[in-house]
């Protein structure tokens, strides 16, 4: 959440960029509810200093009918200001959630993802000398995918990956978490793109796939909560994205400035809802209920957080050119990039299948948003900051697939495997 001061400082800055990501946010009353808090404090800080004082005064003597006549009325006092200080509080910390994250300047202001710009295009799709086929299509010619019996054990919106589909994704996760751990390949990165950061590489995490309701909430990614999975009678849900469960995992605690960055690729098997999707996005494994990510997760200290998100978007840039997949690279405007963001990019990868560019990657920073809620701070000195949060996708293990099937397809219905991933499938140019 946003620092109460900040919003003090600037009410009508807040209420506008609140607009412009789409909420209404009322300002006015989130200041009433914050002076009646202080207010409170103060008479209750005053009674408790009252309270000390007269123990202080009876210490080591037997008080008398004045003295014990005093305590019970201070008690009675401060137990109604504590109970009337908790509700405001209650109150004023509601209101505090629901005030997004402010938008960097370069943001642009949009209504929707259909006023997202696109900054660069980089590579050209590929011609084919035949009518490509999509990723269903060849998938399921080539039994890799099989829709129709996991219907028959879980419902809709699951699959079976068989086969060499399983190789190829084994074959990306080992190519990223490679990559994503070779300081030169950082440095290359860094270079390329003229960054002032460090090229300390990413931890590889095998994650807990559930995390607690509170701890969720704190992310401010539990919303929308119909989009989520929730354990029966537990306070535990399962994530949705690899960055719930990496982003958290510092929850609570005081980093050293000297083991900053701290850098992970996470894997983790998510799960969705997707309410509200439909159409082609149900077809064959682009949008499911359970689908396979690798995720990049950064903390940082204040001053370095846009520049690890650059990194984070140069990185995932690198990684699709060696794949040698077309893709687009998008500015996601102030109502797309999500409550806890203030700047958002997506990478769109080509997809012949659907004559179209699809969301393959996004890059999320949420400066010190997160960490607030989260008490994930660093000692500097004498003094503690928040930490600043970065995450970003490496690659979906089920969309990066359908783009290299439907980009490296042939005639004869097969696929090509790109040259940076032969190594990782026992040298198989071609499956």
């Amino acid at each position: 959440m946003l620092d109460i001061q900040f919003i003090r400082d600037n009410p009508e800055l807040v209420a506008e960029k609140s607009r412009q990501k789409g909420y209404e946010v009322d300002i006015a009353q989130l200041l009433g509810f914050d002076e009646e808090r202080r207010q409170l404090q103060q008479q209750v800080e005053d009674l408790r200093r009252q309270r000390n004082e007269l123990t202080a005064q009876t210490e080591g003597q037997k008080p008398g009918e004045e003295q014990m006549a005093a305590g019970r009325d201070l008690k009675n006092q401060l137990g109604k200001l504590e109970h009337q200080l908790a509700s405001v509080e209650l109150e004023f910390t509601e209101l505090l959630k629901q005030v997004p994250n402010m938008p960097l300047d370069d943001v642009p202001v949009g209504a929707s993802e259909d006023e997202n710009v696109v900054s660069k295009t980089v590579g050209e799709p590929p011609k084919f000398d035949f009518e490509p086929k999509t990723h269903t299509q060849i998938a399921e010619a080539k039994g890799w995918l099989d829709k129709e019996r996991a219907a028959k054990v879980t419902g809709s919106r699951f699959a079976y990956l068989k086969g060499d589909l399983v190789h190829l994704q084994f074959a990306i996760m080992q190519f990223v978490i490679t990559k994503l751990g070779d300081q030169a390949f950082l440095d290359e990165v860094i270079k390329e793109n003229d960054l002032q950061t460090s090229n300390k590489p990413f931890l590889p995490v095998l994650p807990p796939l559930m995390l607690r309701t509170d701890v969720y909430d704190a992310m401010d990614r539990l919303e929308p909560r119909d989009d989520r999975y929730k354990i029966e009678g537990e306070e535990l849900w399962l994530q949705g994205s690899a960055e719930h469960v990496l982003g958290s995992m510092h929850a609570n605690e005081m980093l050293s400035e000297n083991d900053l960055p701290l850098r992970y690729i996470g894997y983790a098997t998510s799960f969705r809802r997707e309410a509200g999707s439909y159409g082609k996005d149900m077809e064959g494994m682009f949008r499911m209920h359970q689908f396979d990510k690798l995720e990049m997760e950064s903390l940082t200290l204040g001053e370095q957080g846009l520049q690890e998100h650059l990194l984070l978007v140069a990185v995932q840039e690198k990684l699709m050119q060696l794949l040698g997949i077309s893709y687009r690279v998008l500015s996601k405007c102030t109502a797309d990039i999500g409550k806890p963001n203030a700047r958002g990019i997506d990478i769109n990868a080509w997809m012949p299948g659907q004559d179209a560019y699809r969301e393959t990657h996004t890059a999320d920073y949420m400066t010190d948003y997160q960490a607030r809620r989260l008490k994930t701070r660093v000692k500097r000195g004498e003094d503690t900051e928040l930490i600043h949060t970065n995450d970003a996708t490496a690659f979906a293990l089920s969309r990066t697939p359908i783009a290299i099937i439907e980009n490296f397809q042939t005639a004869e219905g097969n696929v090509k495997i790109p040259e940076i991933l032969q190594p990782f499938m026992g040298g198989r140019s071609e499956i």
